[in-house]
């Protein structure tokens, strides 16, 4: 059993790695397109994005329609870089002009993506695989509870008593839209 298990961690870490790998090439695409534009946004301009992101999501999920062409799983993509954006803001701030190269826009994109890899290893480790019984519609369901979850963070001025903080929110949301895009990619 034991055998069993540790197999399948190991498909999740090489299934998780090849997500953010997918991620990496699009975020690195764009940072070539645009530079770091994202620099500019501020904490709750990012928080609202991620919503506009998710909301799609669901409205795509119930509807089973998209007119715009696109389907869910770019929409997952963009949450994951959206993710590892606001967690380089939490922690480097936001800028009224674009103060980021690309080369250390890609190390602090792959500091991050690493740290959401590390700590979905060690969750997935506790939660043996349960993700997998989960539906993709939880995920996104989940997402949007995490970004409210932020924005009252951020509307009490990140004072909480006894919460995690908004980063650990963005990487459970990286983690949730990780999963997310994996079990997409397994039904098409």
């Amino acid at each position: 059993m034991y055998r069993i298990m540790a197999n399948q961690e190991a498909k999740t870490n090489e299934e998780f790695e090849q997500t953010l790998k997918e991620c990496r090439t699009l975020f690195e695409k764009k940072l070539h397109d645009y530079g770091a534009s994202w620099r500019i946004l501020r904490p709750q301009s990012l928080t609202d994005q991620l919503f506009i992101k998710a909301k799609r999501i669901r409205s795509l999920e119930i509807k089973k329609e998209s007119l715009v062409g696109e389907g869910i799983r770019p929409e997952f993509i963009a949450l994951i870089n959206y993710g590892i954006v606001g967690l380089i803001q939490i922690y480097h701030g936001f800028s009224d002009t674009v103060d980021m190269d690309n080369v250390a826009a890609m190390a602090l994109y792959d500091k991050y993506a690493n740290e959401a890899l590390a700590l979905m290893k060690r969750k997935n480790h506790d939660y043996d695989e349960a993700w997998r019984g989960m539906r993709v519609s939880s995920y996104t369901d989940f997402i949007l509870t995490k970004i409210e979850r932020i924005k009252e963070i951020e509307n009490i001025g990140g004072e909480t008593l006894v919460s995690e903080g908004i980063d650990s929110n963005y990487m459970d949301i990286i983690n949730y839209a990780v999963f997310g895009a994996i079990k997409l990619r397994e039904k098409e």
